[in-house]
């Protein structure tokens, strides 16, 4: 990158130290989470994102501004994994736009390109929040047009952006008292000013930014960083069909090569142009990062093998790659494609064996694993939902921080129309698919099941990782938590019991049933006691034991 000026090349460098410098602080990011609880993950889900834009822009030929910021914008928007993923994917894309048409570009044009990514952004988010990574884009934006009016000189104008976006990351407390009284600031504007940072560093010739120590944070829990590896289990199992670029042949033996460079287990069956790939390693993001860089992926699935025997991974294995390339696929292993059904089909997000074992008894077309910590990215979304076989879908998040992803799915689902059923956690999920009327269209079928999954009330439990003040109730590391997704924390205590009885006496009355879907966290008999316990508490009620097998959250509790 030139100071005066910046060609695609020069792009494609700083956004690279972008994406490294915001790989070194995903820990830090991830523990700036207002709720104490084991599953902050903005860091995780915007490094996933960048670093699929950074994939798709590393295959780009000829290399221009427009194109590297074009494919970066695409990229971005494929991988975009959480609300702060999808925001960040905004922001390039708005860039994009504003670069349309240039080989490169000056000071001006990236004050310009900044102000739309901003514009963009703040258009994508129903009811934008200021306090947040949206305040942060605007008032970065603002000052570099202001600096570019003055001096075109990209070095300074993204000197100004930096330090704009530092400033409104430190008073974001100040914009939103939920931040303010978590004492932290805004974690998705944390991360856009790493990646400014990052950039600058690279521009300016600069020693990458080293992360915080543990010890100069706190010894937070949550979040471990992407680049740490596993110790324990088997890791992930990774596949994916790929689909060569016209013009771009896929050279079997150099990605075979490439795949046990970084994995085991590898699979690869094929020809140049289609491969169906099989790989276990402990980053399957650098694996679907790869496939990205080669062609058009499909059928992506991504599993944590810690809990399954090797016998049962050789056999999916083979049944996958076992298949011909250019051969049917379907869900069930078999050649082939299933008939178009009748109305529309049900994708639903789902994290915990037992409650997918719940949305399959239902009848959900297609479930795709993820939640808190694990948020499926706007290409998986839409992956799996054109895998339903019907010419409409109607897709649960399960989960808010899947809700705008989903979103994005539905704008560019092209073959299909794809129908977003907001619901915030898999108890609504459930109680949404009860007012499914299958002899209606997707549209019609949306308004019902959203009403019906707000009419339930329900409450996730799970323990404190760090001291904090939520809502004035101060909260300790290692206590009990309960949250209300619409009035955040409802209970806190150092007993368990206590907690979880004091969220259910917080529910509404007039209830008859109350669910119990005990997490991974739980035990069968733990949960049957606790049952007890509310039923003496409010007799008048049948409390159910179901199985949810999620992580994070000991207990989803559910009152209807």
């Amino acid at each position: 990158m030139a100071r005066k000026a910046c060609d695609g090349a020069g792009l494609l460098e700083a956004f690279r130290a972008a994406v490294a410098n915001l790989e070194a602080h995903v820990d830090e990011i991830n523990e700036l989470n207002v709720y104490p609880v084991p599953d902050g993950d903005t860091g995780s889900n915007m490094f996933a994102t960048v670093k699929a834009a950074l994939d798709e822009a590393d295959g780009v030929s000829p290399v221009t501004a427009e194109r590297i910021a074009g494919a970066i914008s695409f990229g971005a928007l494929m991988g975009a994994r959480g609300n702060s993923g999808v925001i960040t994917s905004q922001i390039f894309r708005g860039m994009a736009e504003a670069l349309g048409g240039k080989t490169r570009f000056n000071g001006l044009d990236l004050a310009n390109a900044l102000q739309q990514g901003a514009k963009t952004a703040y258009g994508a988010v129903a009811k934008p929040v200021e306090g947040t990574i949206l305040t942060v884009i605007r008032e970065a934006s603002e000052a570099a047009v202001a600096t570019a009016e003055k001096s075109n000189d990209i070095e300074i104008v993204l000197t100004a952006t930096l330090e704009a976006a530092e400033r409104s990351v430190a008073k974001t407390p100040s914009l939103l008292p939920i931040l303010r009284e978590a004492g932290v600031v805004d974690s998705g504007g944390q991360g856009l000013f790493r990646l400014f940072q990052g950039a600058l560093h690279h521009l300016a010739g600069l020693a990458p930014v080293k992360a915080p120590s543990a010890a100069g944070r706190g010894a937070a829990t949550t979040g471990s960083t992407l680049a740490a590896r596993i110790d324990e289990g088997f890791g992930y199992e990774t596949m994916f069909l790929v689909q060569a670029h016209p013009g771009k042949p896929l050279d079997v033996d150099a990605i075979r090569d490439h795949l046990e460079s970084v994995g085991e287990s590898v699979l690869v069956a094929g020809d140049a142009r289609a491969l169906k790939v099989h790989v276990h390693n402990e980053r399957p993001d650098q694996v679907i990062g790869y496939g990205l860089g080669l062609g058009s992926i499909s059928k992506i699935s991504v599993e944590n093998l810690d809990n399954q025997a090797r016998d049962v991974q050789e056999a999916k294995a083979t049944e996958f790659t076992g298949v011909a390339a250019g051969e049917g696929y379907s869900t069930n292993g078999a050649s082939g494609e299933a008939p178009i059904k009748p109305g529309p089909a049900i994708v639903a997000v789902v994290a915990g064996d037992g409650l997918a074992k719940v949305f399959e008894e239902f009848g959900v077309d297609q479930i795709l694993n993820g939640g808190q910590s694990n948020n499926p990215s706007t290409g998986e979304l839409l992956r799996v939902a054109r895998l339903a076989r019907a010419r409409e879908v109607l897709l649960l998040p399960n989960n808010p921080n899947v809700r705008l992803a989903a979103e994005q799915a539905a704008k560019v689902c092209d073959d299909k129309r794809l129908v977003v059923v907001p619901t915030r956690n898999a108890a609504e999920g459930i109680a949404a698919l009860f007012a499914l009327d299958p002899t209606l269209d997707a549209a019609a079928n949306a308004g019902p099941m959203t009403e019906a999954s707000r009419a339930i009330q329900s409450v996730q439990v799970t323990e404190a990782v760090r001291n904090a003040t939520i809502g004035g109730k101060k909260v300790k590391q290692g206590q009990t938590i309960a949250l209300d997704p619409d009035d955040g924390l409802v209970a806190v205590n150092g007993d368990r019991n206590k907690a979880v009885l004091a969220a259910v006496a917080a529910f509404e009355p007039g209830y008859e049933l109350i669910t119990l879907y005990y997490g991974a966290d739980a035990t069968l008999a733990e949960a049957e006691a606790m049952s007890k316990r509310i039923h003496d508490v409010v007799p008048a009620a049948d409390v159910e034991v179901v199985h949810g097998g999620q992580p994070h959250y000991r207990y989803l509790i559910s009152a209807e």
